[in-house]
């Protein structure tokens, strides 16, 4: 294997993290094709990758290489890192968002509905591959580009991801909280304006919809969640106005007295 010095330690890792993250980008589109019979943009973020499988590929690569000569011991810990890394990603981004991207609980052998055995089978599969054959492939590969080279791609690649991660984030923030804007007491009003932020604004939110279906329950969800709250405060206003009025009364009645 290529031994890697320094900055160029960083760069190498940072281009092998691009490359699986577009990799897992690809494999998403492929699945979903034959789940759904057509092509979904996958992905949190605006660009072609998932970045979650670039920071599961390196993780196998830095925790899993000594492991490469094993393909039974190799895979079964594949299965181990890419569970756990899948885990809390859902936690860590359901926190942060409050919204969860994926969600197995109609699957069978599911965890919290963040991981299953479907999904875990894979893991493994792509572990093997990528430890054993794909990554001493591509460090070979990228060891034939210059240091001055490899470093004004990574720094092009890195500034269009961060950017990419500040927009994406946003988008996601304001999906979240669309439904808090509406203040008519009706699911038909609630439902325009999530559809009307959807399209007066950038393309990536109808992409970010459809390709986290279940985002769509999680929108109904709260549309759900803004009716009952808009009922209620129509409730308490309604009974404050009949509160007011029995008072008026009473108060009209003493002084005929």
């Amino acid at each position: 294997m290529l031994s890697i010095d320094g900055d160029y330690m960083f760069y190498t890792y940072f281009l092998l993290f691009i490359i699986y993250s577009i990799i897992g980008w690809l494999l998403e589109i492929v699945f979903s094709y034959f789940e759904l019979k057509k092509i979904v943009n996958r992905g949190f973020l605006i660009g072609p990758y998932c970045p979650i499988y670039g920071v599961g590929c390196l993780l196998l690569i830095l925790l899993l290489s000594d492991y490469a000569d094993n393909i039974l011991v190799l895979f079964g810990l594949s299965i181990i890192v890419c569970s756990i890394l899948e885990y809390f990603t859902s936690w860590i981004m359901e926190k942060i968002f409050k919204l969860r991207w994926w969600d197995y609980t109609n699957m069978k052998y599911n965890i919290n509905g963040r991981i299953c055995l479907e999904t875990m089978i894979p893991f493994g599969i792509i572990g093997v591959i990528v430890v054993k054959y794909v990554n001493p492939w591509l460090l070979d590969l990228i060891s034939l580009i210059n240091s001055h080279t490899l470093t004004i791609i990574v720094i092009i690649l890195m500034s269009l991801f961060i950017i990419d991660i500040l927009i994406s984030s946003n988008v996601v923030f304001n999906l979240k909280t669309v439904t808090r804007n509406v203040t008519k007491d009706s699911t038909e009003e609630i439902k325009k304006a999530i559809h009307k932020f959807i399209h007066n604004n950038l393309f990536m939110y109808d992409r970010i919809v459809k390709a986290f279906p279940n985002m769509s329950k999680i929108i109904k969800e709260q549309q759900e969640k803004a009716k009952k709250a808009i009922e209620e405060i129509n409730t308490k206003v309604k009974k404050e106005k009949i509160k007011k009025t029995i008072e008026k009364q009473k108060k009209k009645s003493k002084s005929k007295k």
